[in-house]
């Protein structure tokens, strides 16, 4: 067996602990995070040299910005920006990026699924449905809060980014050629 086989069934499992552990503790530890994008950085550094250090360091960085904003506006935990770093680390700039999309919509899936159980999805139609009617009426965006009544369950975006980065993992190949990246 070659050591891309064990280096991606070690990055499910990193992942699937990480949404476990999210589940769990409402947390990703450093102590998964960092030692994950490290190994990222040897692996890709031992197999190709200096350029897989770029690659490597590339992909952290880019997995960190892409969450950074909904990090700063409270919308996600650091642990989430950090392990999509780790992602990074391991699939580069573009794999992160197209784990990133894929998070993104497992993420929307998983939020309206959430809302819908907690019973909290009529109300945050409505409001969404008034904002949008507002802004073609006017031209102008207008927040709604929530009301007091609204269901705010938590997520746990962990869960998210490992069906996304799992999804880009294994359907890596397909995925490069529809989108023209490889």
């Amino acid at each position: 067996m070659n050591t891309e086989y064990f280096s991606t069934l070690a990055f499910i499992m990193v992942l699937i602990v990480a949404a476990v552990l999210d589940i769990r503790f409402q947390k990703i530890p450093n102590w998964l995070t960092f030692p994950s994008m490290i190994a990222a950085i040897i692996l890709n550094t031992a197999s190709t040299g200096f350029p897989g250090l770029l690659f490597s360091l590339g992909g952290i960085m880019a997995g960190i910005a892409f969450m950074i904003l909904p990090y700063l506006m409270g919308g996600m935990g650091a642990g989430d920006a950090k392990l999509m770093g780790a992602v990074g680390g391991l699939l580069g700039p573009k794999g992160v990026f197209i784990a990133f999309l894929l998070t993104a919509l497992t993420g929307g899936v998983y939020a309206m699924g959430v809302l819908a159980f907690y019973g909290g999805l009529g109300e945050t139609s409505r409001r969404y449905r008034l904002i949008l009617r507002n802004f073609f009426l006017t031209g102008k965006v207008l927040y709604i809060p929530p009301s007091g009544k609204e269901n705010k369950p938590r997520l746990r975006y962990g869960i998210a980014i490992a069906l996304g980065s799992i999804m880009t993992v294994i359907m890596k190949n397909t995925l490069y050629e529809i989108i023209s990246l490889n």
